[in-house]
């Protein structure tokens, strides 16, 4: 059965971004219904609503085409969570001091069910110790806020205050309304992106990773209860999940490095960086001029993390590796399962369109040390991701 979302719009210019909000709650199947204040509809008007919501806007208490039931009741107890997108100055003082006279306030009243509050005004009605002071309240009382960012104003100047992006906002409600915490009290160390490797102050060596798959398997770990220390090569991805720490490195041996100090209290370690096999032996300290007519590097192997860590895990500990192949797929992807030690082998084939480097987009065959395989189609990286997480989990002592 599908999840239930009401969704209040309150008079600023940030609810067109509400009608983002409404189509990610649509499309990752909730049922949605919209109340909004007589200002919101300044802004977006309802048929924009109703139809991206598929379903009656409420906005007039004294509506005489209504049903006989009491609508801000009715739809408190039908909402499994409510959420404020934008929430003004005005309505969040509302909310704070008990006041019910517009069909979002008394929802909001009558509502027992989570509820989320987007802020969302001029940096100066943000900062200002009332609103500071409201927000407070409604915290206090449960709800959740959540805070707005820095960025250009609607206003025209640069401050704290825009509302949060439509995707945090239904990542931090879906979250907390499908969570699943089989992972918590683990600690996963995760790799992710690219390594560069000097060859003088302005060139390196690199490849084509974005970080993304990683990111994307912090994310799904996190979800899940996880501690997740994410080691990540240069990388332009964003770790959102308050659960991962963030830990940057440019090289394979500082890579390396950082994951031997921390792989010792992992429960789960998942290797799917793109770490480089060679390194220049040395590095030139000054650019090296475009006037020569000729360069050869000379380049030595890196440290194999992989290998590394297959050497030392525990028994108690999971140990999953990436393989990336270009031919005889699943023979190297088995050879490279045993070769390291680990307990899994996640393959990617350059050979299959849509997947790879620098795509949204993902198909992966799981190998287990068990001789048990997993084969995805092509999805998006996140439900990549989650699979992996899945099938990882099938194999935690």
């Amino acid at each position: 059965m599908g999840k239930h979302i009401a969704i209040g719009i309150t008079g600023g210019i940030a609810a067109y971004k509400t009608m983002y909000l409404i189509r990610l709650f649509k499309k990752n199947g909730y049922d949605v219904r919209v109340t909004a204040t007589k200002n919101a509809l300044q802004f977006v008007t309802p048929l924009t609503i109703e139809t991206l919501s598929q379903n009656k806007l409420y906005t007039d208490m004294f509506d005489c085409h209504r049903t006989l039931e009491v609508e801000h009741i009715s739809m408190a107890e039908w909402a499994d969570a409510l959420v404020v997108a934008p929430a003004t100055a005005n309505s969040v003082a509302k909310f704070a001091h008990g006041i019910a006279d517009d069909a979002l306030s008394t929802l909001y009243l009558a509502v027992k069910k989570p509820v989320f509050i987007a802020p969302a005004m001029n940096s100066n009605m943000f900062e200002s110790s009332v609103v500071q002071e409201n927000l407070s309240t409604l915290q206090q009382r449960g709800c959740h806020i959540l805070l707005p960012n820095e960025g250009f104003l609607a206003c025209g100047t640069t401050g704290n205050g825009r509302m949060e992006e439509p995707e945090e906002i239904f990542d931090a409600v879906d979250e907390f309304l499908t969570a699943d915490h089989t992972l918590e009290g683990k600690r996963v160390l995760i790799t992710a992106g690219p390594t560069y490797e000097p060859i003088d102050p302005v060139r390196f060596i690199g490849n084509h990773s974005s970080g993304l798959m990683g990111f994307c398997l912090a994310e799904a770990a996190a979800r899940k209860g996880a501690t997740v220390a994410l080691v990540t090569g240069p990388s332009n991805c964003t770790a959102r999940h308050r659960n991962i720490r963030r830990l940057d490195v440019k090289t394979a041996e500082e890579m390396y490095q950082q994951c031997m100090q921390l792989v010792e209290d992992q429960d789960i370690i998942i290797m799917s960086a793109a770490v480089a096999d060679f390194t220049p032996a040395t590095v030139a300290p000054e650019k090296i001029k475009k006037e020569m007519s000729q360069l050869s590097i000379d380049l030595v192997k890196t440290k194999d993390i992989l290998a590394s860590v297959g050497k030392i895990k525990r028994d108690n500990q999971l140990l999953v590796g990436f393989a990336l192949e270009t031919e005889n797929e699943r023979e190297n992807a088995k050879k490279k399962l045993h070769n390291k030690n680990a307990d899994l082998i996640v393959l990617n084939s350059l050979r299959t369109a849509g997947a790879g480097f620098r795509t949204a987009t993902n198909q992966v065959t799981i190998f287990g040390k068990d001789g048990r395989e997993f084969a995805s189609e092509l999805k998006s990286k996140q439900e990549i991701a989650r699979e992996i997480i899945q099938t990882a989990l099938k194999y935690i002592q």
